[in-house]
């Protein structure tokens, strides 16, 4: 609107200064060559006009012709410069999702339209990545190095190159360069922070930490946790080398941070060495009210070289005070109660923590005090071999390792002060029933008129005793064909190294038929014989024993022989079946068991001529 309005004024403009001029008098003469011209104002103005026009013209058709093949060049350099970056953006793009033939493609096309651009070098070598050549992903950072432009790109790239090939000093290197290029970069700090920190360079990782908190990378109280870290690490190296500093720098890390206990317990123990106890003694106070830890209360308890151990005693008890609810204080007490010979006190500081599973510091502690006080190997063992399965004790942790002394680094992820004083993951909720130990219960009196006779009761096996071993007897082929190998009752849990139990054959039972017509065939031969009948094998083979002794081994022979014994006469009038002939009585449903295996002949009683093997076997005549 605005421009129709000025072309508007322009054109009214125009037709008033030609009208005026129309309107003036005057001619204008021009002589040239011998030429006069003589014309009106008003033509002549129109005729200088025109020439301008026409001057101008030509001026601009004379530059076009100059100038089109440069605008053509530019027009042209200007179209690959689009194509270019439409080929980088693809690049990027593919090697975002993963796509390496889009990757390739892409690189390929903005190396040959973009030599130089900078994310054209980027493209090359993260190319190169993606398709796992380290070499020329090497080579394309390298490259950025010549560009002031890319030198830091580069320096980051092969940087991570030499982590990925496990390269910690070339690694080293290409950082110290970045940080001294541009301090700013977060990235450069940090990482050189970790790799000093890792090879135990501790004096350069306090100089990176104090660049770091300079460009504010790192806020003020990591700043000085860290600090306070790396100063008990370099302590900890020069404790047995120079003491005095080490105290110094042990002291400085308490100052910055009183719950490490490290730092703590180095300062007290140097105090301690050097005759200070109680400015040992207030150092290692401070650091228990915040983070108690064993080896605290163990520097406490020696800060003083000439305690007996019941003044040691005393000075754990007065340690504890500063911080009585945490396990450390009833633990150290126990420790150091056992140490002055104090069996019930420790006792009872570990009593309220036996009832709900005790850890493994715990149960070594109750080792110690059954063997020092009662000197009771048996229920040592029992408590050493609980405390191998019991929960596990607080230790120091970090990432998932598991260590028993403190780090100023993870051996896994480098970082520092990742230690943590706490009880395992693993361990917690972990019950462990394996072992039960009771305290020292009331031996079981035996009531009066218990029997011997008792149903399904195995007999207490022998003690086993080591002897070479024998190879093994072949058992007899069965009689029956349809026989069952089973091994003796009473023995399944008595199975010693290098003895082979010999065998028992078990037919199936005879019908009633075949026993009476047995029975009919044994009384007319007791009246034409004049000695007594012997039972036949069938008999005692229903009864699932072998009439047969077995032959005495070295596993099962007794120190005197046995006194022969003669079998009993086979009763003629046979029990109900499902009855047991005790002699006096008929007792349904019961079984004698002997009072040991039926392969064992025993030594003859002087008083009783009738042996167990006997008893058993008219036991199972039915």
């Amino acid at each position: 609107m605005i421009r129709v309005l000025v072309f508007i004024v322009v054109v009214a403009l125009a037709a008033l200064g030609l009208a005026w001029l129309a309107d003036q008098p005057g001619t204008i003469q021009l002589q040239w060559f011998g030429y006069q011209i003589e014309t009106s104002a008003f033509v002549g103005a129109l005729g200088v006009i025109l020439a301008a026009v026409l001057l101008i013209a030509i001026w601009a058709l004379f530059s076009f012709l100059i100038t089109r093949p440069g605008a053509i060049a530019a027009r042209m350099k200007q179209r690959r410069r689009r194509h270019g970056f439409e080929a980088l953006t693809g690049g990027l793009l593919a090697i975002g999702i993963g796509d390496r033939a889009g990757a390739e493609h892409n690189a390929a096309t903005a190396r040959r339209l973009l030599p130089n651009e900078p994310l054209t070098a980027l493209l090359r070598a993260q190319t190169a990545q993606l398709k796992d050549d380290r070499e020329s992903a090497r080579r394309a950072f390298e490259a950025m190095l010549d560009n002031p432009d890319t030198e830091l790109l580069g320096l980051r790239g092969l940087f991570l190159e030499a982590k990925r090939r496990n390269d910690p000093e070339a690694a080293r290197h290409f950082v110290e360069q970045a940080v001294e290029r541009n301090p700013n970069l977060a990235w450069s700090v940090n990482a050189l922070f970790d790799l000093q920190a890792r090879s135990a360079d501790w004096e350069g990782a306090l100089g990176t930490l104090a660049v770091a908190r300079k460009h504010d990378h790192i806020n003020a109280k990591d700043a000085l946790r860290r600090r306070a870290v790396l100063l008990t690490a370099e302590a900890r190296e020069l404790e047995s080398v120079d003491p005095d500093q080490a105290l110094a720098l042990a002291t400085e890390a308490h100052r910055l941070a009183s719950d490490l206990i490290p730092a703590a317990e180095i300062a007290g123990r140097i105090l301690a060495s050097k005759g200070d106890a109680k400015r040992a003694g207030k150092v290692i106070a401070k650091t228990w009210k915040l983070s108690p830890h064993p080896d605290l209360a163990l520097v406490y308890a020696y800060a003083d070289p000439g305690a007996s151990p019941k003044e040691r005693l005393k000075r754990v008890k007065y340690l504890t005070t500063y911080n009585p609810e945490d396990i450390e204080a009833p633990l150290a007490i126990a420790n150091a109660a056992i140490e002055a010979q104090g069996w019930e006190e420790a006792r009872l500081c570990l009593q309220p923590y036996l009832e709900d599973r005790p850890s493994a510091r715990i149960c070594a502690l109750m080792a110690r005090i059954e063997a020092g006080e009662f000197g009771d190997r048996g229920r040592e063992r029992e408590w050493l071999a609980r405390a191998m399965r019991a929960p596990r004790d607080r230790a120091w942790v970090a990432d998932g390792y598991i260590s028993d002394r403190w780090m100023p680094v993870s051996p896994v992820t480098g970082q520092v002060d990742a230690f943590q004083w706490r009880q395992p993951v693993d361990a917690i909720g972990k019950v462990d029933e394996s072992f039960v130990i009771e305290e020292r219960p009331a031996p079981a009196e035996e009531a009066p008129g218990d029997t011997v006779h008792q149903t399904a009761a195995a007999p207490d096996p022998k003690p086993v005793v080591d002897r070479p071993a024998r190879e093994p007897v072949e058992p007899a082929e069965p009689e029956h064909p349809h026989a069952e190998i089973l091994p003796p009752e009473g023995r399944e849990d008595q199975v010693r190294t290098g003895s082979f139990a010999q065998p028992v054959v078990t037919p199936p039972p005879p019908t009633e038929e075949e026993l009476r017509a047995e029975e009919e065939e044994k009384r007319k031969d007791a009246g034409s014989q004049s000695r007594p009948v012997e039972p036949e094998p069938i008999v005692a083979q229903w009864a699932g024993v072998s009439d047969r002794e077995p032959e005495p081994t070295a596993e099962n022979a007794d120190p005197e022989p046995a006194a022969e014994t003669k079998p009993p006469e086979l009763s003629r009038d046979l029990p109900a079946q499902g009855m047991v002939d005790r002699g006096d009585r008929n007792t349904p449903g019961e079984e004698y068991v002997p009072s040991r295996p039926p392969d064992d002949p025993g030594i003859a009683d002087d008083e009783d001529d009738e042996t167990d093997l006997d008893r058993y076997r008219r036991a199972h005549i039915r």
